[in-house]
This record gives C-alpha cells, structure tokens and sequence, in this order.
C-alpha cells in the first residue's frame, strides 16, 4: 500500500486488508505492508488521527514507522497499490515506468489526503472500500 508520507491512508490500508483477510480466513495468504513516494515522515508512526480512527474499528496493534518504497519492494511484492493519481505517477516514476505492471490504484477514483481534508472517516470508508474490492479480486 502506498500513498504520499505513510502515516495515514497506506497504513490504513494495511492494516484493514490485513483484518478482512484473517476475519475472511485468508490472512496466511498475504504479506501487506506500506510505504510512502516521499521522503518527509521516514521514521514517524501512524498520525493520531489515522490511530484513533483504526483504533475505532478494532485495529489496536500499530507498530508501523514510515518509510519510502524502494526498488526492492517493487521486486519483492506482486501488487503496488496507491491511493491517489499523484502517488501513482510518482510510484511509475519511482520504478522506471513500472514495467512489470504492479501499481495500480486501489479504487477507480481518489482517495482523498486526511491530513489536508481532516476527514478521516470518508478515507477510512474509501478504504474499506477499495479493500473488500481488493480481497474478493485476490481470493
């Protein structure tokens, strides 16, 4: 999962694919992680904000700490999925044009930015959204 720091909406991501995946059973199946296209929140943990709204559906356990994808992420991992156009230019631009065709978006649409919109709720439901989708496509 990627988006632009790694502190709210590809942690979010994460974390939710991987609760659907083990309520679904399925949870062995998959290695999910995140990563961001920036450089400026390396190191940081999951924003309070994007904490407590997980937190509010039953995602407690975060030990997550922001970092930039690397080419060896885009070797290691089967699917680069990003939230928004931006970070989808940025992650083709990051793997020389993604020649493998790993990155996609995870919805059709925006995911829009909580730290600019402050409206963690709707990226949280985008989310959940974008993921069922991506889980019932996997399995």
């Amino acid at each position: 999962m990627l988006c632009h720091g790694n502190i709210c909406r590809s942690p979010m991501a994460q974390y939710v694919f991987m609760k659907l995946a083990e309520e679904a059973g399925v949870g062995h199946l998959f290695e999910v992680d995140s990563a961001a296209t920036s450089r400026e929140e390396i190191g940081n943990p999951v924003y309070p904000p994007a904490r407590r709204m997980l937190a509010a559906h039953g995602i407690t356990r975060m030990d997550h700490r922001a970092r930039q994808m690397t080419m060896d992420d885009y070797r290691y991992y089967d699917y680069i999925i990003v939230m928004d156009g931006e970070n989808l230019w940025n992650a083709r631009r990051m793997t020389g044009g993604d020649p493998e065709g790993k990155v996609r978006m995870l919805l059709d649409r925006q995911i829009d930015d909580p730290w600019y919109t402050d409206d963690f709720q709707k990226a949280y439901d985008d989310i959940l959204e974008g993921c069922t989708d991506l889980l019932e496509e996997l399995t």
